[in-house]
């Protein structure tokens, strides 16, 4: 079964009388342990399917299966609890918290699944040295490098064990020897068993995943390994 199962799905957004149909009947499935690599102009829709596959937004028509439980229809607490506890987010402005340390902005996602804070502390440490962080754990995020701050969240988006890791554009606020690190790192969670889906613009990006789906006007234009 895939991890990942999005069956005919469409969003739709409605501006007085007119439709926008940002996505338009897709299907698509991932399987576990995939890098997979989401591509398309502005517009393409890829931003929407990103939002779906994060649980920030429903689809209008058609059923998003996470590890074989539909989420369709789900409430937004429901949601919430669903992106807590199976969803890992590597955004391209890395969303840490500028007053916390490394280690609490990793421990934030644990702290509100009520994860004892030994375990808690144990967890975050173990995610830091696994990203070469083990060693910076105690600065605070404007104490990093842009390529350390993205190391930290990653390692923020692990913790919690998630089902699968969504990245979008991990690497656009980095120089490009920085993106190669994190690229690298990357693969070698890939290599690990990790599920990745990211979406990017950059097609030397894209060449290092398994798998691109490329979208075009709300669909799934093409696809290939």
């Amino acid at each position: 079964m895939p991890i990942v199962d999005i069956r005919r799905v469409s969003k739709i957004y409605r501006m007085g009388d007119a439709e926008v149909r940002a996505l338009d009947d897709v299907t698509l499935s991932f399987e576990e342990g995939e890098y997979v690599a989401i591509m398309g102009p502005s517009g393409s829709g890829k931003s929407t399917l990103l939002n779906l596959l994060g649980c920030l937004d429903r689809p209008t028509l058609g059923n998003y299966l996470l590890g074989g439980q539909d989420v369709s229809t789900m409430t937004d607490d429901e949601l919430s609890e669903i992106r807590s506890r199976r969803l890992g987010f590597i955004f391209q402005s890395y969303n840490l918290i500028p007053q916390l340390t490394v280690l609490e902005n990793m421990e934030v996602p644990l702290y509100y699944q009520g994860v004892p804070e030994a375990e808690s502390r144990e967890r975050a440490l173990a995610m830091a040295k696994l990203v070469g962080l083990g060693a910076r754990v105690n600065h605070k995020p404007s104490e990093l490098s842009g390529g350390q701050q993205q190391r930290a969240a990653i390692a923020r988006a692990l913790t919690n064990h998630p089902l699968v890791l969504l990245a979008d554009e991990p690497t656009g606020n980095l120089d490009s020897a920085t993106g190669k690190e994190i690229l690298a790192l990357l693969e070698d969670l890939h290599r690990e068993g990790r599920t990745i889906i990211m979406v990017t613009h950059d097609d030397h990006v894209a060449a290092r995943s398994s798998r691109v789906v490329r979208m075009a006007d709300g669909h799934v234009g093409s696809e290939g390994r």
